[in-house]
């Protein structure tokens, strides 16, 4: 069984998120009120329990109308008035893929978000509402073509394996009764593609303890591109999921009036999770953060 998030059948199964506790879930039961607008899993059901206002994801909901509910739970009394509050804009990202990090409708959807987290300022201005703000983005984008692919065909023949997932990555589940040949044919040097053991991934990836991780992963070299066939879209535009250390994986970081201190550099992304809780006041959860921004707040 696979999972995606294009489709509700699964997206909306808990079976699929229960194995982790959303920030929202844990300010819940500390007694924070939250609210989520457009953020992955907030509309399902995860331990039982859904922010107090969610929206069903709806990519043809404008980012003003976005931006402008928002402020609309802001404007609340203070006993349903939300605390902590999440806001995804998908542009940024879509035009990445469609036409690469380096093109002008990139550039378009930059401007185009910027300005809408600025109606958001300006919007809790006028209500003299203080708020702190952390934007950020969950991974960077290459520039990706046709001349630069990897074939798994190429490889081992494809009714030996389950490409559970291929891109940049491959997730890949040998098929019954294939023995050895799988782990054969993928566990050794391969030009533009290092292939390992869930279980002898580099640390720094944070991957491959859970079972629900693929036998066996596939990284490729920056900006090629795994496949197991043909492929379902034309290899164009950007992708992400390549080495963390790719700088092309980089992705953004910004924070207003939460307090810390000192240029952060670059931190990993599971950092912002320990510094969202320490801003509502809430213990987190144990995780594999190590409080690098935390320790930035003031005391």
């Amino acid at each position: 069984m696979k999972f995606s998030l294009g489709d509700p059948k699964q997206s909306l199964d808990p079976f699929w998120w229960d194995e982790a506790e959303p920030t929202w879930v844990t300010a819940g039961k500390a007694g924070v009120r939250s609210a989520t607008m457009f953020w992955p899993g907030s509309e399902v059901s995860i331990h039982a329990s859904r922010p107090p206002d969610w929206l069903r994801y709806d990519e043809h909901v404008s980012y003003t109308q976005r931006i402008n509910t928002i402020l609309d739970w802001i404007r609340r009394p203070a006993d349903i008035r939300p605390a902590f509050v999440t806001l995804y804009f998908e542009a940024v990202d879509n035009a990445g893929h469609e036409f690469g990090p380096d093109s002008t409708e990139v550039n378009a959807a930059i401007a185009d978000v910027d300005a809408r987290i600025g109606d958001l300022v300006a919007g809790l201005a006028a209500m003299d509402q203080p708020a702190r703000l952390i934007v950020v983005a969950d991974h960077g984008m290459r520039a990706t073509d046709e001349s630069r692919v990897i074939q798994l065909a190429d490889l081992i023949d494809l009714p030996s394996i389950i490409a559970v997932e291929t891109g940049p990555y491959a997730a890949i589940e040998p098929a019954a009764a294939t023995d050895n040949r799988v782990h054969d044919a993928l566990l050794k040097p391969h030009e533009h593609m290092n292939c390992a053991r869930r279980e002898e991934l580099p640390e720094r990836l944070h991957y491959g303890r859970n079972p629900r991780v693929a036998a066996i992963i596939c990284i490729a070299e920056p900006g090629w591109t795994i496949l197991a066939g043909p492929p379902a879209w034309p290899v164009t535009g950007g992708a992400h999921g390549y080495d963390n250390q790719d700088p092309e994986m980089l992705a953004l970081f910004v924070a207003s009036g939460t307090g810390l201190t000192g240029d952060v550099g670059i931190v990993d992304n599971i950092e912002v999770y320990p510094l969202l809780m320490a801003l509502i006041g809430v213990a987190p959860l144990a995780s594999d953060a190590t409080g690098v921004l935390v320790k930035r707040l003031p005391r």
